[in-house]
């Protein structure tokens, strides 16, 4: 049951923030990852319904179909919608290819924005279309002699001048992957946005920083932490929910906004895709709080795939 005060606390979110390119991404966008067919239309029906109009998938989540039904069956305007995908690895030499497919699954002419989601090509001629591996069970990347994300992100920029993605960006890069790729002759756009792991087990200022200083929007991926929610398992978290008498997910998402970041929170319950976009305004000094987690204990990742020979998080 929500108390009056809890009421009083409680604001549906429609912050936006300006990309590099003019356009304005909300802050709370509704993340798709591990949804399957059923729930990711489900889901992103009651999004939408609920108030949302930033909907996040990728390629690789194999689910863009139903994303892109329900966004059509939702009634809301395309033009109201941000919609966001991402160019897989085994697609890094032909990205536009990969961009056409995710338009078709869609059912939509263009995306809002468009990401690399991670800076390892992977070998497109493999044992399989999703994720190649070797005999030895590791994962078939290609070589940075032979190709690297700079010059997948050369052809991606192709995407903008085509009018099939309004803004371009990355996904799961580091600060020094950044400067190499800001520094290439090739780039000759920068980045609108970055979309990490972050929550408070994993705040990464410096990051947040850089981007900040380069124009870069930083959008936060797994929120509370992915599967198990263990980040809402936190003493402090927990005890400044009890001060604002809400929900931990409520101020781990809160302090995201608190922080000028994106969030992408996933569900796939409807009242908590629905409370999801409900936040609080954070004081100055519990924003802070929460940022004492990780030096306290240590900062956590909880998302890192095996990607060897590429040191993805090299910072």
């Amino acid at each position: 049951m929500i108390t009056r005060s809890i009421l009083a606390n409680l604001y549906r979110s429609t912050v936006s923030y300006p990309l590099n390119t003019g356009a304005k991404i909300p802050a709370v966008g509704f993340g798709t990852f591990q949804a399957t067919d059923e729930e990711a239309y489900s889901s992103v029906v009651a999004a939408l319904k609920a108030g949302y109009r930033h909907i996040d998938t990728a390629w690789i989540y194999g689910n863009e179909s139903q994303v892109g039904q329900a966004i059509k069956d939702s009634g809301v305007p395309r033009e109201e919608i941000f919609v966001t995908t991402k160019v897989w690895g085994t697609f890094h030499q032909k990205p536009l290819e990969n961009l056409e497919i995710s338009l078709e699954k869609l059912g939509l002419e263009y995306v809002d924005l468009w990401l690399i989601h991670w800076p390892v090509p992977l070998n497109p001629n493999g044992n399989s279309p999703r994720m190649p591996t070797n005999p030895d069970g590791s994962r078939d990347v290609v070589p940075e002699s032979e190709w690297d994300f700079v010059k997948t992100y050369e052809l991606v920029q192709e995407a903008v001048a085509l009018g099939k993605a309004k803004s371009v960006g990355v996904s799961n890069f580091s600060i020094k992957n950044l400067k190499k790729l800001l520094a290439a002759p090739t780039t000759k756009i920068v980045p609108a946005a970055n979309q990490v792991e972050l929550h408070p087990l994993l705040p990464q200022p410096e990051l947040i920083e850089f981007c900040k200083q380069n124009n870069i929007v930083v959008e936060a991926y797994s929120p509370l932490g992915s599967t198990g929610s263990p980040v809402l398992k936190d003493e402090t978290l927990i005890a400044i929910a009890k001060e604002y008498e809400v929900s931990p997910a409520t101020i781990a998402i809160s302090w995201a906004v608190w922080r000028n970041t994106v969030v992408l929170p996933k569900s796939v319950t409807a009242s908590r895709i629905e409370s999801n976009l409900e936040i609080v305004q954070l004081k100055d000094e519990d924003g802070e709080r929460i940022n004492e987690i990780a030096k306290k204990n240590g900062p956590k990742r909880l998302i890192n795939p095996p990607w060897a020979p590429y040191v993805v998080f090299n910072d």
